[in-house]
Protein backbone atom coordinates (compact mmCIF):
# COMPACT_ATOMS: atom_id res chain seq x y z
CA UNK A 1 0.00 0.00 0.00
CA UNK A 2 1.64 2.80 -1.05
CA UNK A 3 2.06 6.33 1.72
CA UNK A 4 -0.12 8.26 -0.99
CA UNK A 5 -2.90 5.92 -1.21
CA UNK A 6 -2.87 5.55 2.67
CA UNK A 7 -3.45 9.55 3.43
CA UNK A 8 -6.24 9.77 0.60
CA UNK A 9 -8.82 8.51 2.90
CA UNK A 10 -7.88 9.48 6.89
CA UNK A 11 -10.83 8.57 9.02
CA UNK A 12 -11.55 8.82 12.89
CA UNK A 13 -13.12 6.55 14.80
CA UNK A 14 -13.65 6.09 18.26
CA UNK A 15 -17.05 5.83 20.68
CA UNK A 16 -19.80 8.14 21.18
CA UNK A 17 -18.72 11.73 22.53
CA UNK A 18 -15.28 11.25 21.67
CA UNK A 19 -14.90 14.55 18.92
CA UNK A 20 -14.91 12.72 16.06
CA UNK A 21 -17.09 15.13 14.45
CA UNK A 22 -15.11 18.33 15.52
CA UNK A 23 -11.98 17.18 14.77
CA UNK A 24 -12.41 16.16 11.64
CA UNK A 25 -13.66 19.23 10.60
CA UNK A 26 -11.04 21.03 12.15
CA UNK A 27 -8.17 19.25 11.00
CA UNK A 28 -9.94 19.20 7.50
CA UNK A 29 -10.24 22.96 7.60
CA UNK A 30 -5.91 23.33 8.89
CA UNK A 31 -5.12 20.67 6.11
CA UNK A 32 -7.36 22.55 3.03
CA UNK A 33 -9.12 19.42 2.22
CA UNK A 34 -12.47 18.11 1.96
CA UNK A 35 -14.55 16.95 5.67
CA UNK A 36 -16.92 14.34 5.30
CA UNK A 37 -19.18 13.51 8.15
CA UNK A 38 -20.84 9.50 7.73
CA UNK A 39 -23.53 10.23 10.03
CA UNK A 40 -24.25 13.07 8.04
CA UNK A 41 -24.87 11.28 5.06
CA UNK A 42 -26.80 8.49 6.26
CA UNK A 43 -28.86 11.33 7.92
CA UNK A 44 -29.30 12.63 4.34
CA UNK A 45 -29.56 9.68 2.43
CA UNK A 46 -32.17 8.81 4.64
CA UNK A 47 -34.17 12.05 4.52
CA UNK A 48 -34.47 11.01 8.48
CA UNK A 49 -32.31 12.12 11.74
CA UNK A 50 -30.17 8.94 13.44
CA UNK A 51 -32.88 8.52 16.28
CA UNK A 52 -35.63 7.89 13.77
CA UNK A 53 -33.46 5.59 11.62
CA UNK A 54 -32.80 3.50 14.32
CA UNK A 55 -36.70 4.19 15.72
CA UNK A 56 -38.55 3.84 12.56
CA UNK A 57 -36.25 1.51 10.64
CA UNK A 58 -33.94 -0.35 13.23
CA UNK A 59 -30.75 -0.72 14.06
CA UNK A 60 -30.10 -3.37 10.96
CA UNK A 61 -31.07 -0.60 8.81
CA UNK A 62 -29.29 1.90 10.13
CA UNK A 63 -26.11 -0.54 9.56
CA UNK A 64 -26.91 -0.90 5.79
CA UNK A 65 -27.08 2.79 5.32
CA UNK A 66 -23.84 2.87 7.14
CA UNK A 67 -22.05 0.50 4.79
CA UNK A 68 -23.90 1.81 1.59
CA UNK A 69 -22.95 5.48 2.19
CA UNK A 70 -19.18 4.82 3.54
CA UNK A 71 -18.91 2.87 0.12
CA UNK A 72 -19.48 5.70 -1.63
CA UNK A 73 -17.60 7.89 0.55
CA UNK A 74 -14.56 5.45 -0.32
CA UNK A 75 -15.26 5.29 -3.95
CA UNK A 76 -15.03 9.16 -3.60
CA UNK A 77 -12.08 9.05 -2.64
CA UNK A 78 -10.04 6.62 -4.74
CA UNK A 79 -11.07 9.75 -7.88
CA UNK A 80 -9.47 12.53 -6.18
CA UNK A 81 -5.60 13.14 -5.59
CA UNK A 82 -6.76 15.03 -2.35
CA UNK A 83 -6.97 13.42 1.09
CA UNK A 84 -10.71 13.56 2.72
CA UNK A 85 -11.20 13.63 6.91
CA UNK A 86 -13.83 11.36 7.48
CA UNK A 87 -15.62 11.11 10.88
CA UNK A 88 -16.93 7.67 11.22
CA UNK A 89 -19.72 6.82 13.59
CA UNK A 90 -19.21 5.17 16.84
CA UNK A 91 -19.96 1.76 15.62
CA UNK A 92 -18.92 1.97 11.87
CA UNK A 93 -15.82 -0.16 12.23
CA UNK A 94 -17.12 -2.29 15.06
CA UNK A 95 -19.05 -4.24 11.38
CA UNK A 96 -16.52 -6.62 9.86
CA UNK A 97 -17.72 -5.37 6.20
CA UNK A 98 -16.79 -2.07 6.85
CA UNK A 99 -13.52 -2.10 8.78
CA UNK A 100 -12.48 -4.27 5.73
CA UNK A 101 -13.83 -1.97 2.95
CA UNK A 102 -11.59 0.20 4.38
CA UNK A 103 -8.72 -1.30 4.97
CA UNK A 104 -9.10 -3.00 1.52
CA UNK A 105 -8.88 0.72 0.30
CA UNK A 106 -5.67 2.09 2.21
CA UNK A 107 -8.01 4.43 4.76
CA UNK A 108 -5.64 5.39 7.70
CA UNK A 109 -7.69 4.88 11.06
CA UNK A 110 -6.82 7.22 13.98
CA UNK A 111 -8.84 6.21 17.18
CA UNK A 112 -9.43 9.32 19.21
CA UNK A 113 -9.14 7.48 22.77
CA UNK A 114 -10.64 8.70 25.46
CA UNK A 115 -12.00 7.51 29.10
CA UNK A 116 -15.31 6.09 29.82
CA UNK A 117 -15.59 8.65 32.33
CA UNK A 118 -14.83 11.63 30.23
CA UNK A 119 -16.75 9.66 27.84
CA UNK A 120 -20.13 9.12 30.12
CA UNK A 121 -19.71 13.25 31.40
CA UNK A 122 -19.20 14.10 27.30
CA UNK A 123 -22.97 12.48 26.57
CA UNK A 124 -24.60 12.86 30.06
CA UNK A 125 -26.68 15.73 28.64
CA UNK A 126 -27.16 14.28 24.77
CA UNK A 127 -30.50 13.04 24.25
CA UNK A 128 -30.34 12.26 20.78
CA UNK A 129 -28.04 9.30 20.92
CA UNK A 130 -30.11 6.15 20.57
CA UNK A 131 -27.22 3.55 21.74
CA UNK A 132 -27.24 5.68 25.16
CA UNK A 133 -29.76 4.54 27.25
CA UNK A 134 -28.09 3.76 30.48
CA UNK A 135 -24.68 4.24 32.07
CA UNK A 136 -24.34 0.29 32.32
CA UNK A 137 -25.37 -0.18 28.68
CA UNK A 138 -23.13 2.40 27.77
CA UNK A 139 -20.51 1.47 29.47
CA UNK A 140 -20.83 -2.75 27.75
CA UNK A 141 -21.21 -1.00 24.49
CA UNK A 142 -18.00 0.55 24.97
CA UNK A 143 -16.08 -2.51 25.86
CA UNK A 144 -17.59 -4.61 23.06
CA UNK A 145 -16.44 -1.87 20.86
CA UNK A 146 -12.52 -1.16 22.42
CA UNK A 147 -10.87 -4.14 20.47
CA UNK A 148 -11.90 -2.89 17.20
CA UNK A 149 -10.70 0.51 18.19
CA UNK A 150 -7.36 -0.90 18.96
CA UNK A 151 -6.76 -2.00 16.00
CA UNK A 152 -6.78 1.74 14.70
CA UNK A 153 -3.19 2.70 12.85
CA UNK A 154 -2.72 5.50 15.36
CA UNK A 155 -3.82 6.26 18.84
CA UNK A 156 -4.37 9.62 19.94
CA UNK A 157 -5.86 11.02 23.22
CA UNK A 158 -8.84 12.95 22.94
CA UNK A 159 -9.23 14.06 26.57
CA UNK A 160 -8.21 18.06 25.68
CA UNK A 161 -9.61 20.26 23.97
CA UNK A 162 -10.25 19.79 20.04
CA UNK A 163 -7.45 22.02 19.12
CA UNK A 164 -4.67 19.79 20.83
CA UNK A 165 -6.43 16.83 19.42
CA UNK A 166 -5.75 17.79 15.96
CA UNK A 167 -2.25 18.99 16.63
CA UNK A 168 -1.40 15.57 17.95
CA UNK A 169 -3.42 14.24 14.47
CA UNK A 170 -0.99 16.54 12.12
CA UNK A 171 2.45 15.49 14.90
CA UNK A 172 1.77 11.91 13.73
CA UNK A 173 3.50 12.90 10.15
CA UNK A 174 0.94 11.48 7.73
CA UNK A 175 0.58 14.66 6.13
CA UNK A 176 3.51 15.23 4.21
CA UNK A 177 4.72 18.96 4.26
CA UNK A 178 2.44 20.14 7.66
CA UNK A 179 3.68 20.68 10.75
CA UNK A 180 2.15 21.29 14.40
Amino acid sequence: MSEIRARRLVCLTGFMGSGKSTTARLLASQLGCPNIDLDRRITEAAGLSIPEIFARKGEAEFRRLETTQLARIVAEASESQRPRIVSLGGGTIAQPQNLALLRENGATLIWLRCSIEELLRRCAQITDRPLFRDEPSFRRLYEERLPTYELADYHVDSRTEPARVVEQIIALGIFPGVVV
